[in-house]
């Protein structure tokens, strides 16, 4: 049986055609790193504060400070005392169950009160470890002097430490712990977001054209120009009308907008661990490439020689040392094309066949040269 193409359904045939064409050629083209706004800048303003504060560790299993050696731990357990109606001025206190210590967290953003948020707890004295031990009540003082936290808990840690008479093990750091939940919130800090007439945008990693582009993207999307880059590191909104008072509508929007962030080309070097990070807009002109190094090798197999039978000779060790030296001389030019890519590049930079740390010094004598069309920056 034959079938025959009726003209109804020629339109739905053509629109499907151009559609897998369309899709081909969007697959045949070059892939865009777009990246939310989200994850290129933050709200300025909208951050977490630094919060510390000295406190006490108590019910250590004799692993604490030693209170003839910290004075400030035997001077706040003096003190903790007194507050509890306890007098200890001129006795004397050998216990090891106590370490002084310093609290730090981190204040959310708009945090209120009576949320809890973590605490970590490093020792401040000689004591061995914090395993076991409970943090007691340890105000948190903002950069302002202002107490904004309350600490107290059981801690955590990581590692451990075991000794011996003739041996000792110690695994990750005994001496620092974290508290889940360790702190309650006892103040606010006051911030109106709501009453800002401006937003201002600050990029994690400033760019000249990542900030043209974040600006251009909230235009497009709000149809008008309330969008404007002032510096490299920061794009200003001006608030339109239609947001006034719903400032959480306009973060949510702009934080999904999607930009192909721009980055300049760049070499990190780390000399101490040999780790190299090449961009991926890093490019090198024409030049030639050779790498050799002289390598002496010096071997000792010392000999033992014997006297002769029924002789009055000695034992005697002969030394016997060999010598060998590779200057390197099977090495050759290498050629890398100017314009090449990052992958070229480091394929090229592979076939010489040397190591990380041979290959930082290549890449210094290629700038050096003029040939390397990136920034080296030395960690």
């Amino acid at each position: 049986m034959h079938s025959r193409l009726t003209t109804s359904r020629l339109p739905a045939l053509v629109s499907a055609l151009v559609g897998a064409v369309m899709a081909l050629v969007a697959l045949g083209g070059p892939a865009l790193a777009l990246s939310r706004v989200k994850d290129l800048a933050s709200i300025e303003g909208v951050r977490q504060n630094q919060l510390v504060g000295y406190g006490i560790v108590v019910g250590l299993n004799g692993t604490g400070d030693t209170l003839n050696n910290i004075p400030f731990t035997k001077q706040s357990l003096q003190a903790m005392l007194e507050r509890l109606g306890v007098n200890t001025r001129g006795a004397t206190m050998r216990t090891q169950n106590l370490a002084a210590v310093m609290v730090t967290a981190n204040l959310p953003p708009f945090a209120s009160q009576g949320t809890r948020i973590d605490v970590t707890v490093s020792s401040l004295g000689d004591a061995k470890s914090l395993q076991g031990g409970t943090l007691l009540v340890t105000p948190l003082l903002g950069a302002d002097g202002e107490v904004y936290a309350l600490a107290q808990g059981s801690i955590a840690i990581a590692g451990f430490s075991a000794e011996g008479d003739a041996a000792k093990i110690t695994r990750g750091v005994p001496t620092n712990g974290r508290i889940s939940n360790g702190a309650n919130i006892e103040r606010e800090i006051a911030f109106k977001l709501n009453d800002a007439r401006s937003l201002r945008l600050s990029l994690r990693n400033p760019d000249f054209t990542t900030s043209k582009r974040i600006a251009a993207a909230i235009n497009d999307f709000m149809g008008a120009d309330t969008a404007e880059p002032t510096d490299p590191a920061t794009v200003t909104i001006q608030i339109p009308a239609r947001y006034h008072g719903n400032m959480m509508r306009l973060i949510t929007e702009v934080e999904q907008l999607k930009v192909e962030p721009d980055q300049a080309a760049r070499v990190v070097v780390d000399e101490r661990s040999g780790i190299i990070v090449m961009g991926r807009d890093v490019r090198v002109s024409t030049v030639a490439i050779a790498q050799g190094n002289l390598t002496v090798t010096i071997t000792e197999q010392p000999q033992v020689s014997q006297p002769a039978p029924l002789s009055n000779g000695q034992t005697a060790v002969v030394p016997r040392t060999g010598v060998k030296v590779d200057t390197g001389d099977g090495n050759k030019l290498a050629l890398v094309k100017e314009g090449v890519s990052l992958r070229d590049l480091v394929d090229g930079l592979n076939a010489l066949g040397v190591g990380p740390r041979d290959l930082i010094s290549i890449l210094q004598a290629i700038k050096s040269a003029g040939a390397l069309q990136a920034d080296i920056e030395l960690m």
